[in-house]
């Protein structure tokens, strides 16, 4: 399977307070350029509406299960690339990348360009959790060179919470098996959602260089812990699985259903 963090707690997500984010890679053998933060606990969550809400709020264990208001944007949450290689942030940027602590062993190059790509992810609608998966996201928006062809691996996952549930010890496990899915490699990005106020409805995604990749980290012991937890916590949760395909001779990216077959590259 994949991740099994879905949020308990019922807020819009504004897709207008996404910003385009303006980012180069570059290899030259130093250390990524992370926020000055908890790393994985920075990016999203609740933040208070008399602040600036282009101001990164904090997330973690305690804001989850005790938010004090509106969670107003949900960035990507990148896995860091190998150390030979670096994020390059533009000092003009409003929103940082969200970046985790540990580092993919290693990436292809047109995997590569599909992580500079993703820094732009997000839903279209705050009712992103209702819509297909082909229409939830700006996948129209994600450009890459056009010279380069590839398939990656997306998997999907629907989900509504129990009443009464508690996410803390959930998103704790979640957060492990996430930070072990990127050590054991392949994991590109890892995106979550908050639950639909009317239904209760969630949607979360990941997106791997293949599903071997994928399977292979089904088996670590963080993420089997993860999904042990996730199995008493949930009322809904279905998996879809996904294409996300790059065709030479076009800069843009679509989604197609999963046919079985390895992705090809």
């Amino acid at each position: 399977m994949g991740f099994t963090l879905v949020h308990s707690y019922a807020e819009l997500v504004s897709s207008e307070s996404q910003h385009p984010l303006d980012i180069d890679l570059v290899a030259d053998g130093t250390e990524s350029e992370h926020p000055d933060s908890d790393n994985l606990d920075v990016g999203l969550g609740a933040i208070d509406t008399e602040r600036d809400p282009h101001e990164l709020p904090t997330f973690n264990s305690k804001s989850l299960t005790n938010p004090s208001s509106t969670v107003l944007y949900l960035p990507p949450l990148l896995s860091s690339l190998p150390h030979d290689l670096r994020v390059l942030l533009h000092t003009s940027l409003e929103q940082q990348p969200m970046l985790s602590e540990t580092r993919l062993p290693d990436i292809d190059p047109v995997s590569l360009s599909l992580h500079k790509a993703l820094h732009h992810f997000r839903p279209v609608t705050p009712y992103y959790a209702e819509l297909p998966y082909d229409e939830a996201f700006n996948w129209s928006e994600l450009e890459l060179p056009e010279d380069e062809e590839r398939e990656w691996y997306c998997v999907a996952f629907r989900s509504k919470r129990l009443p009464g549930s508690d996410s803390g010890p959930l998103y704790d496990a979640d957060k492990l098996a996430h930070e072990e899915a990127v050590l054991s490699g392949g994991l590109i990005m890892y995106w979550y959602g908050v639950p639909d106020p009317e239904t209760g409805m969630n949607l979360a995604t990941c997106i791997w260089q293949s599903r071997k990749h994928a399977v292979a980290a089904n088996s670590h012991p963080h993420h089997i812990r993860a999904m042990m937890l996730a199995a008493s916590s949930y009322e809904v949760y279905t998996l879809e699985r996904h294409k996300l395909r790059k065709l030479r001779g076009e800069r843009g990216v679509t989604i197609h259903p999963f046919d079985g077959a390895e992705a090809v590259w």
